[in-house]
């Protein structure tokens, strides 16, 4: 039960933390704390985060799918434009990155963010919701898609600049001169939102792999793993993907998400939460706004007032009779 289950788990820590604390030994406090260090570490890097990244892919593929893809160029083009341009040293602690390659690649990441973003929302694979496990994206998934993937017109303020036409009135004289540009503009607004993930996977992802690098240093060691010979393991490729999939989980149910209560919820919650006297006041006033919206006539909350009414007094009179 959603409910039972935070009490459960925040049970479980209490008591792994009070056995933690037992367990202390004199001569071995260093080794412990480390242990427990880690052990959060690893929690928080691969348990938390992935749960983020799992509620993204919930919500559709392309909350996945394109923040991992803007860290992996992101990546790549921090090291072409750092070995092609690169002058400048950017952070101590990874003596290889540079300024130069630490903003082209946001150029970069910015510009193919863009062109990735209009390609994965042309398929309902990837902006639809996770609804069936099964699905896959030949089973031809339809859904009602989020209103940031739906193009709108944006209105542009007009510039007038000079023409290269002279003007009739003095045919001698270099003219005012008048062009035109578009007044509007038709664009989706997740190219917006692309821009703030695209800054955000350019300029504060990076971070996170500096920050294991930092990590690794503290251990004196060289990668977490050997699984990618000359790359280390499969952390050591994700050390930035974690705070970007956070940052996706928080950015989409900030600014993106779209709430919407459900026929069956509202009815289960009106039945579990209300008393009958209120479900009664809940029926009066959904009757009273349909006829005011005009889906109903207005004999129904006549029959309803009078209905609710006799209802309660033949309540009341079963009550005293059976008393």
């Amino acid at each position: 039960h959603p409910t039972v289950f935070p009490l459960l788990t925040t049970r479980l820590l209490n008591t792994g933390f009070v056995f933690f604390v037992g367990s202390l030994q004199k001569g071995h406090y260093r080794f412990q704390f480390t242990q427990f260090a880690w052990t959060h570490m690893a929690l928080y890097l691969i348990v938390v985060q992935a749960h983020f990244i799992m509620n993204n892919i919930f919500e559709g593929m392309i909350w996945f799918f394109l923040p991992v893809s803007l860290v992996i160029t992101n990546d790549i083009f921090a090291y072409v434009c750092g070995i092609t341009f690169g002058r400048t040293q950017l952070i101590e602690i990874s003596p290889k990155k540079t300024v130069e390659g630490f903003l082209g690649a946001w150029i970069c990441t910015i510009i193919l963010g863009f062109g990735l973003t209009n390609l994965l929302m042309r398929s309902k694979y990837f902006i639809c919701p996770v609804n069936d496990l099964g699905a896959n994206i030949f089973t031809g998934l339809e859904c009602e898609p989020n209103p940031v993937f739906i193009p709108h017109t944006y209105s542009l303020p007009t510039m007038p600049l000079p023409n290269l036409t002279p003007s009739s009135d003095s045919p001698t004289s270099t003219s005012s001169w008048s062009s035109s540009f578009p007044t509007s503009l038709t664009i989706s607004p997740m190219q917006f939102h692309i821009l703030a993930m695209s800054t955000f996977a350019s300029l504060i992802a990076p971070f996170g792999g500096f920050f294991a690098s930092g990590l690794k240093r503290t251990f004196n060691i060289k990668d977490f793993g050997d699984s990618i010979p000359g790359h280390g393991g499969m952390t050591d490729r994700m050390d930035c993907q974690f705070i970007m999939g956070f940052f996706a989980f928080m950015y989409f149910q900030s600014f993106i998400a779209v709430y919407k209560a459900s026929v069956g919820g509202v009815i289960e919650m009106a039945i579990t939460g209300l008393s009958a006297e209120e479900q009664a006041e809940v029926v009066r006033g959904l009757a009273k706004h349909l006829v005011n919206q005009g889906v109903v006539g207005g004999r129904v909350t006549e029959w309803l007032g009078e209905n609710l009414v006799l209802g309660r007094g033949a309540a009341a009179a079963g009550a005293v009779g059976g008393g």
